[in-house]
């Protein structure tokens, strides 16, 4: 008597776990949030794959050679300032006046700047990663006419011509094969001299300044037009880029690359820039189209965020698309539960905890294929490999546990859809919430309409 009064509430509470609606609500629930484990951990193995690939880029860009970012040429002429200082004399206690000669710096902008480029790009592999690299060809060329020191009222005695000397700024000096300038034809050697800048905002870069020496060698005759040519050739990667310094800024940018992609302040003009065999961008920026003025005191100001140019980088967007379709791995499980709650419920079918289990290890094996696939080849067909297998494993898994050949096609065709579905989210980038809310708003309208026919009341 005593085992049969035991063995009955056992049984009761068995029966509850089996045919219970609410209890299979519960346990599915459960088993949802367990599979956010894995898919947390697969979130991270993306975020570490797409860092490995941003660190391994890096390191070969830093090898070849960084962007090529160009600020000039700027003429830098010295100039003397007095401060008076009222000193007493220890000794004698003499009151007198002391006069400081203090020497500061103007930098002044060409009147004109004619910048022609041909970029001849490469790709760099080191294991399953690539990169672009490149060589370039810049010639910089123009004319700077006589500074005007009015603004600050200089007396041209206290100008020191002779000592003034021709400096460009740029970001990539390890990449410089050859370089050259003249002024009124005559020759002028740059060197290196390294810009300090220790704290550089996210966007900007550290700028090392290279520079002639003073010319006092070949003076020029400042009150004509002095023309200058400048020439470099400079290997590089990711993108190139300049700041309209002259007064009127004219560049012409040329490659074979055929997926370049226009950045900056400013944008180019002709609307033929791009063909089958590449790009020929053109530029025009007058003065009055950049908030800064020819000429600057005491210090050159920071105008990065007024360059324009092109970026040469490969669109690698396998691990941001992975990266948000697992984000939608939650979803993807729960529908998918749903739809075999749905069918147990209506068909009384019994589908044990262990069962959707495998089901979600499967769903979650999708995204391991996706990212793994998608790195030896396009996202497209990593999407396609990973969702087929996903889905035929899944369609044969549960003809084996819903033994009818109906439901396991309604499964087919309800995991393709939504794998479908998800695809085209990723894919849009304006319209991504407007066809993501209709769809769920269209997967809620058919579950509501699909349990209708269920009894809640046996709970």
């Amino acid at each position: 008597m005593e085992t049969t009064q035991k063995s009955q509430p056992t049984n009761r509470f068995t029966n509850w776990l089996k045919t219970s609606i609410t209890s299979r609500l519960v346990m599915i629930g459960f088993l949802t949030l367990v599979l956010l484990v894995p898919l947390t951990f697969i979130q991270n193995l993306i975020s570490e794959r797409s860092y490995r690939q941003d660190e391994v880029v890096n390191e070969i860009n830093q090898q070849w050679g960084n962007e090529v970012f160009i600020y000039g040429p700027i003429l830098k002429v010295p100039y003397k300032t007095y401060s008076e200082k009222i000193v007493t004399d220890k000794k004698t206690k003499q009151v007198f006046t002391e006069t400081n000669v203090v020497i500061n710096y103007a930098y002044f902008f060409p009147e004109s700047l004619n910048i022609t480029s041909n970029i001849n790009p490469e790709t760099k592999q080191r294991g399953i990663y690539k990169t672009a690299v490149y060589n370039s060809e810049i010639k910089l060329n123009g004319k700077f006419t006589k500074p005007d020191f009015s603004d600050i009222e200089v007396a041209e005695s206290d100008i020191i011509w002779e000592k003034s000397k021709i400096i460009i700024q740029t970001s990539n000096v390890k990449g410089v094969n050859k370089s050259n300038l003249t002024l009124n034809n005559n020759t002028y050697e740059l060197s290196s001299k390294y810009l300090n800048q220790t704290n550089l905002a996210y966007n900007q870069v550290a700028m090392h300044t290279l520079e002639t020496k003073s010319l006092t060698k070949h003076p020029i005759n400042f009150n004509a037009p002095t023309s200058y040519a400048i020439n470099f050739n400079i290997k590089g990667s990711k993108q190139i880029r300049f700041i309209p310094t002259g007064r009127q800024t004219e560049a012409r940018i040329t490659s074979n690359w055929k997926t370049a992609n226009f950045i900056g302040e400013f944008l180019p003009y002709n609307g033929d820039k791009t063909s089958d065999s590449g790009f020929d961008a053109k530029w025009k920026i007058l003065d009055l189209n950049r908030p800064f003025s020819q000429q600057h005191f005491n210090s050159l100001p920071n105008l990065t965020a007024f360059a324009f140019g092109v970026n040469f980088m490969i669109p690698v967007d396998e691990y941001q698309k992975s990266e948000r379709s697992a984000k939608y791995g939650f979803l993807v499980i729960g529908l998918t539960f749903l739809f075999f709650f749905l069918i147990q419920t209506l068909s009384k079918i019994n589908i044990h905890p262990f069962q959707y289990l495998m089901i979600g290890l499967a769903l979650t094996m999708f995204y391991t294929l996706l990212i793994s696939i998608s790195e030896h080849s396009s996202f497209l067909k990593a999407y396609l490999i990973a969702g087929t297998s996903v889905i035929t494993l899944i369609t044969l898994y549960s003809k084996t546990i819903l033994k009818t050949l109906k439901f396991p096609l309604f499964i087919g065709i309800s995991l393709t859809t939504l794998y479908a579905f998800i695809f085209v989210i990723i894919q849009l980038e304006n319209y991504a919430l407007l066809v993501g809310s209709i769809g769920l708003f269209l997967i809620l309208t058919t579950v509501m309409f699909i349990s209708r026919k269920i009894d809640w009341n046996n709970g």
